[in-house]
């Protein structure tokens, strides 16, 4: 049996407490009630746009902590202030998750200078050093470059023109994708594998065009992932506008050169947590529904959209369904994962627990993609049981039709990917992305970026969407 009571003074009109009692206190049905669960559906995001907290949270998270490279201070500092705030919203269970995470440091800024091949002055390039690169000696490297703009260059110049050189990927992010993320998915994996795939060459240095649509001077970073065959060269993103500018370079002077000096270095493995908060279920408290995003960010900007944003909002919505006095039949639990941006120590953790515990996960929802308009969710799930649990959620399309939402096939998120075997029925919540990748990974990813509607509306979404699949199940 579900109640659902408004205890807020907001909500405290009887008519509208007697219409809310009366429609939700029934035994739980197996195909939704349009009318009925439209009620509930408006007054959660009601509840969120006139009473949330995730703004005011977001604020604290990115102006007071800030950037929280997992290892760092600021991780240790967000665990900390994000679990004193689940402990004091009365949930039955707070609790830190123990995992060892990389620690990557950048150190001393980046320079790298388009020299120039007489006289005049060097041009410094806006960088940032790849997450996990080694640096460069201190007199770091100095070297004649070379434009790749598809993996089949490497093979066709060989050693014989890529041996003491610094290759640079200059393979732009598809302008005529309407799916941003398939545009990133479209060129990222040079700044993913390309660091090892020149060194095969004989390569010194990569530099490596931000992963952006827009052109402006914000250099992105992001991680790395070197082969051990092969040496270990540093690699740096350059903004997109000085990736434009090295490239007219070069086609006046095919000689032309650079330096890089980078001061990064990986330490040892530091211990963190995945912080996890539960509201337990009076059905099914075994059975659980997840929403979560990753607390660590990168070590540039202030980690707003990427993923201050779905912290936040996972967070408020535990808080928006207390405060509506809803009592779930499942186990409805908020994770916030460390070391999704260089290793998802949190993520594989998080599920290698559920799997030893014996945990059943009906469904996990993950907020990474920013604090943008909500645009509706996409599912995935382990082939023999996600087209019975999709079918179910197509039933639920009609009432998220009034907010604009699409619930549509597609991508989870990294840090719930873990959960595929558990046979949970897997969600990405989608947000409007055609901003994101301006921000992704950069010094401008920052509060003021962030709307405070946009934000809550992500919030209320999700709750949403965990009041029906609580309610109806999979």
């Amino acid at each position: 049996m579900t109640t659902l009571l408004f205890s807020s003074p907001i909500w405290r009109n009887g008519f509208f407490t007697l219409i809310l009692i009366c429609t939700l206190s029934a035994v739980t049905a197996q195909t939704p009630d349009p009318d009925k669960d439209a009620v509930v559906v408006d007054r959660l995001y009601d509840q969120v746009l006139t009473d949330s907290r995730c703004y005011a949270w977001l604020e604290t998270l990115t102006k007071d902590i800030g950037h929280r490279i997992s290892g760092s201070v600021g991780a240790e500092k967000a665990v900390a202030w994000t679990k004193s705030v689940l402990d004091t919203m009365h949930l039955d269970s707070v609790w830190l998750q123990p995992c060892m995470v990389p620690h990557w440091v950048r150190g001393k800024a980046e320079e790298v200078l388009l020299l120039p091949s007489g006289k005049g002055h060097a041009i410094k390039l806006a960088a940032l050093a790849l997450g996990g690169s080694v640096g460069t000696s201190t007199a770091g490297v100095r070297a004649e470059v070379v434009e790749i703009k598809h993996w089949d260059d490497l093979e066709r110049l060989g050693e014989a023109g890529l041996q003491g050189k610094i290759v640079f990927y200059n393979r732009p992010m598809d302008p005529t994708k309407i799916r941003t993320f398939e545009a990133y998915g479209g060129c990222v994996d040079q700044r993913v594998v390309g660091a090892s795939r020149a060194a095969k060459y004989g390569a010194v240095g990569v530099l490596v065009r931000s992963v952006n649509l827009r052109i402006d001077d914000f250099p992105h970073t992001g991680t790395l992932h070197y082969d051990s065959a092969y040496s270990l060269i540093p690699a740096a993103a350059i903004s997109t506008l000085a990736a434009e500018k090295l490239s007219k370079n070069l086609q006046i002077n095919p000689k032309t050169m650079v330096s890089i000096k980078m001061h990064c270095q990986t330490l040892p493995d530091a211990p963190s947590f995945n912080v996890i908060g539960e509201i337990r279920g009076s059905e099914r408290p075994g059975a659980y529904i997840t929403v979560g995003g990753h607390l660590d960010s990168w070590d540039v900007g202030e980690g707003a959209h990427d993923d201050g944003a779905g912290v936040v909002q996972s967070m408020d919505v535990l808080r928006i369904l207390l405060q509506t006095g809803y009592r779930p039949r499942h186990t409805i639990r908020c994770v916030l994962f460390m070391n999704e941006e260089n290793g998802l120590r949190g993520g594989k953790m998080y599920a290698a627990e559920a799997i030893r515990k014996g945990e059943e996960h009906l469904c996990a929802i993950e907020t990474d993609a920013g604090g943008f308009t909500p645009r509706g969710f996409t599912f995935d799930g382990e082939a023999s049981v996600f087209s019975n649990f999709y079918e179910k959620i197509r039933t639920f399309q009609a009432l998220f039709d009034p907010y604009g939402l699409k619930l549509s096939k597609g991508g989870s998120g990294a840090d719930i990917g873990p959960l595929k075997v558990t046979k949970a029925l897997l969600s990405g919540y989608a947000p409007d992305s055609q901003r994101y990748f301006d921000f992704h990974h950069t010094a401008d990813d920052t509060f003021d970026k962030v709307h405070k509607r946009e934000l809550e509306l992500g919030a209320g979404s999700m709750a949403a969407l965990i009041y029906l699949i609580d309610k109806y199940g999979l």
